[in-house]
């Protein structure tokens, strides 16, 4: 065979095993796990190390976690779940958006992928939904990173601020949602708008009421393992967790959003990894 041909065959050969390759890398990721309320979108890949789970905010889905998921996949297992009502997860047919009803629906995923203990990582929302867990499930839950993580709003407040939004609820939700993105990056900010477009104005509202109705300091005392808050300038309020729960450690990242580890991945990143490698390695 003339050694042209030979060459090329060669090249082909390892073209089409890179693409088979690619494709049963990619199809391994997305996977659809049944929950309690329905169906939930998982993004699971890599492989050693303790596992990482990730829960995204309010109006957000796993892409959120991308710089995250790219990033640890060198070299440990992440995960990342599309909460139910977000991403290409099903709403709730009974319409519970509670966050002890979004924590059994990381019960179900965790324990459908087999994962025994692991690390939790949730932003906004998934922080509440994160402190509902590892409060419930202390003994699988080997560290807790809680980013920008909901705090706990006097009770007097949060019926003002329900109540204004349903009386109007686009100007006070938009004014609200306005303020957290500020110091976002362009294409962070575009994301983010389209994440909140998507969201029913009926199911945003059940949310929020959630929100309130759940105490963090309370659960979060429940879990004893370590934990870390990374914050920005904003969550800086007597209602903060940082403030609120004695002794939490945490670290901040300035000139970023509410959603400081898709505008400043890089830094997030480091924090995350500093507190990975100080976690027992049993």
């Amino acid at each position: 065979m003339p050694h042209a041909q030979l060459t090329n065959r060669i090249f082909v050969a390892i073209a089409l095993f890179i693409m088979v390759a690619t494709l049963t890398v990619t199809s391994t990721l997305a996977q659809t796990i049944e929950g309690p309320a329905g169906k939930l979108n998982v993004d699971d890949g890599g492989t050693g190390g303790l596992p990482v789970v990730f829960l995204h905010s309010f109006a957000g889905d796993t892409s959120h976690w991308s710089d995250q998921l790219s990033h640890l996949r060198e070299t440990r297992r992440a995960i990342a779940i599309d909460l139910r009502g977000h991403g290409k997860s099903d709403a709730p047919a009974n319409g519970d958006y509670s966050v002890e009803a979004m924590a059994g629906d990381v019960d179900a995923v965790v324990n459908n992928l087999g994962l025994t203990r692991f690390v939790l990582v949730g932003h906004s929302l998934g922080g509440s939904t994160a402190i509902a867990y590892a409060a419930a499930h202390p003994d699988k839950v080997a560290g807790l990173v809680l980013a920008s993580a909901a705090g706990k709003v006097p009770g007097d407040q949060a019926e003002k601020i329900i109540a204004a939004m349903t009386a109007d609820f686009d100007k006070v939700y938009g004014d609200y949602w306005n303020k957290l993105l500020v110091g976002a990056k362009p294409d962070v900010l575009q994301k983010l708008n389209a994440g909140k477009s998507a969201m029913k104005p009926d199911a945003a509202l059940a949310i929020i009421k959630a929100i309130f109705a759940f105490d963090p300091v309370a659960a979060l005392n429940k879990y004893p393992g370590p934990k870390l808050a990374i914050v920005t300038p904003q969550n800086n309020t007597p209602a903060d967790l940082h403030v609120l729960v004695k002794n939490l450690p945490h670290k901040e990242i300035t000139g970023t959003s509410h959603w400081l580890h898709m505008d400043k991945p890089e830094e997030f990143n480091v924090i995350l990894d500093e507190f990975l490698n100080s976690l027992p390695k049993a």
